[in-house]
């Protein structure tokens, strides 16, 4: 069969549990346009065998569909040998059970079909891909203490999820888990006072912990911190992660600790690290806009040019969680963001944070 669209998945995906009960499967796809005219993908169906998991369309295909280069607006129409990446985050419910392979049928309309070869309504398959059998590091959390906000992390279309970059030549989704941190204050506010001043984020300067045993493999502290409100420029790639560190934690885990203050990382590389070690303390250095923690876990020991990898947190407590993704814009303005009405608090264990939860965490050294 002579197919509009070729593609392949940019990685296998790891089965994740997480704490609104489900099991995420998050992963891109990346969808080309072979023909001359458009191509509109009108639905999307991620199977295993014959057991529908998950269908997109209409405006919830579009919402999760970008074009290459152009991250910044949603669409479902590739032009003439345009590409695209779809995000999808197939979650089980219960106790589904976790496929070992996905397959993907798409739905697309043709503005120049090719008599006898290609129609205008077309639905094809395209880029099977098996599901990984890595299992998510459990960790310990690396910050301590109340209303710990995951700001951008999976399975919305964050920041991080879209962060797909192109480097030496290749896409790599390093950021499809990471979280950044920031610390809420009673009322859920972000800041008190001046909002370009350091000193108005309670929470800087916290004490960074390490998450597990293992081997630093590389640190940097010598750039220094940015002034809050304003987005940096001018960063080379190398910058953009701030004063960090990177540590092994074994069995393919290499954890990324971001934008830490200046002067306060204390390990080198080579040390051995043990789970809950004060390492660092938070701090704005970098591709940073306000105080936080920037946080991952990747297949290598190069946190950009590496594949994002799920991890759990061994136990914790889900406080809240923030009531939309629309809600963390008030944070900026020094508003209290809004919590979802009703939520029930409760203890965590061997889960992965979501966007918009709110956590208190004690590492208990």
């Amino acid at each position: 069969m002579l197919t509009p669209l070729i593609g392949a998945a940019l990685a296998e995906p790891v089965p994740v549990p997480a704490t609104d009960g489900r099991t995420h499967l998050a992963y891109e796809l990346q969808l080309t346009n072979t023909l001359s005219g458009n191509v509109t993908l009108q639905s999307l169906t991620v199977a295993n065998g014959n057991r529908p998991l998950l269908t997109l369309d209409g405006v919830s295909l579009k919402y999760w569909t970008r074009a290459l280069g152009n991250t910044t607006v949603a669409t479902n129409v590739l032009g003439p040998g345009q590409s695209a990446l779809v995000w999808l985050d197939v979650a089980l419910t219960g106790d589904a059970e976790v496929p070992t392979d996905l397959t993907h049928s798409i739905h697309l309309s043709v503005d120049k079909p090719l008599p006898g070869l290609i129609g205008n309504d077309v639905t094809q398959d395209v880029a099977p891909v098996r599901v990984s059998t890595h299992k998510p590091v459990s960790i310990s959390p690396p910050l301590d203490g109340p209303n710990w906000l995951d700001g951008d992390s999976c399975c919305d279309m964050t920041a991080h999820r879209m962060a797909v970059n192109p480097i030496n030549g290749r896409l790599f989704a390093s950021e499809r888990f990471a979280v950044d941190y920031v610390q809420l204050t009673n009322d859920f506010r972000l800041f008190i006072g001046d909002p370009t001043r350091l000193e108005s984020y309670p929470y800087y300067n916290a004490p960074i912990h390490a998450v597990g045993d293992g081997k630093v493999v590389s640190v940097r502290d010598n750039l220094p911190d940015q002034i809050p409100g304003k987005s940096p420029s001018g960063l080379s790639l190398e910058q953009y992660a701030g004063n960090h560190i990177v540590q092994d934690l074994g069995d393919g885990n290499f954890v990324l600790y971001a934008h830490l203050r200046p002067g306060s990382i204390t390990v080198k590389s080579g040390d051995n690290l043990t789970a809950k070690q004060t390492i660092a303390a938070l701090g704005n250095s970098g591709n940073s806009d306000a105080p936080h923690l920037h946080f991952h876990v990747v297949d290598g020991p190069d946190p950009l040019t590496a594949n994002g990898l799920p991890f759990v947190i061994d136990s914790f407590r889900l406080d809240q969680r923030v009531a939309s993704m629309l809600a963390l814009d008030k944070l900026f303005t020094g508003q209290p963001a809004p919590m979802r009405p009703g939520f029930v608090s409760r203890d965590a264990n061997g889960v992965g944070p979501l966007v918009l939860d709110v956590m208190s965490y004690s590492v208990g050294q």
